[in-house]
C-alpha cells in the first residue's frame, strides 16, 4: 500500500465515551527534523507547528472513528536517533503500532528509518509487529533525495503500508493513522483465531487420549 493506493481514511468525528472505547497505543519514530510532531499535529489539530523542538518527547490523545467503530488513540512522539535507552526500551515494548517516518529530502532520516525497524524487532523480538512507513515533505519536491520507488521497496521489506505524506499541506495524514490501527485491529483477530484454533486442536487431543480409557472402563 502506498499513498497512490487510497485517499479514503474512513476517520470521522466520534461521539462515543471514552469508556466504551478502545485505546491504541501508538508511537511516532524517525530522525529529529523529518516533521514527526507536525504529522501529529496535523492530524490532531488541523494546524502545522511553525516551531518545534526535536528533541522534546510528548504524548497526544485524541478520540476518532475508523471503520464505524471508535478508537482513542494515545500517541507517543518520540524525539530522534535511532540509539537504545531504558525509555525507549518502555515504549517500544508498550506500543501497539509504530509509525516509522523518514524525510524524502533527506537521504540520512531513509536510512534510519531500517535502523528504527530494526530496534523494534530487537526489543519485541518478533517481526510481526503493526508498522507504517511514511516519507514525509512530500510538497518539497524539488529537494527530494528518496524516491518514491525506493519507499515503496523498503515498505516491502517491512512488509507494512506506505505512504509519502506532506504535513505541511496535510496529505495523506489521517492515511497513516487509520492504516496503523486496521493493522493493529486485524493483528488482534488474527491472535484470537489462532487461539481458538490452538483450543480445538488441545480438546481434539484431549478426546482421542481419553477415548481408550473410556472404552476399557465400558
Amino acid at each position: 500500500m502506498d499513498s497512490c493506493s487510497s485517499n479514503s481514511s474512513g476517520r470521522q468525528p466520534s461521539s462515543v465515551s471514552s469508556g466504551q472505547s478502545r485505546e491504541y497505543k501508538l508511537v511516532m519514530l524517525g530522525e529529529g527534523g523529518v516533521g514527526k510532531s507536525a504529522i501529529i499535529m496535523q492530524f490532531i489539530s488541523h494546524r502545522f507547528p511553525e516551531d518545534h523542538d526535536p528533541t522534546i518527547e510528548d504524548a497526544y490523545k485524541t478520540q476518532i472513528r475508523i471503520d464505524n467503530e471508535p478508537a482513542n488513540l494515545d500517541i507517543l512522539d518520540t524525539a530522534g536517533q535511532a540509539e537504545f535507552t531504558a525509555m525507549r526500551d518502555q515504549y517500544m515494548r508498550a506500543g501497539e503500532g509504530f509509525i516509522i517516518s523518514y524525510s524524502i529530502t533527506d537521504r540520512r532520516s531513509f536510512h534510519e528509518a531500517r535502523e528504527f525497524k530494526q530496534l523494534i524487532h530487537r526489543v519485541r523480538r518478533t517481526a510481526d509487529t503493526p508498522a507504517v512507513l511514511v516519507g514525509n515533505k512530500s510538497d518539497l519536491q524539488h529537494l527530494r533525495q528518496v524516491s518514491r520507488e525506493e519507499g515503496q521497496g523498503l515498505a516491502r521489506e517491512f512488509q507494512c503500508p506506505f505512504f509519502e505524506t506532506s504535513a505541511a499541506f496535510r496529505l495523506f495524514i489521517d492515511d497513516v493513522f487509520v492504516a496503523l490501527v486496521r493493522q493493529i485491529r486485524q493483528h488482534e483477530k488474527e491472535a484470537v483465531i489462532a487461539m481458538e484454533r490452538k483450543s480445538r486442536h488441545h480438546t481434539s487431543v484431549w478426546k482421542r487420549l481419553k477415548s481408550p480409557f473410556r472404552r476399557k472402563k465400558d
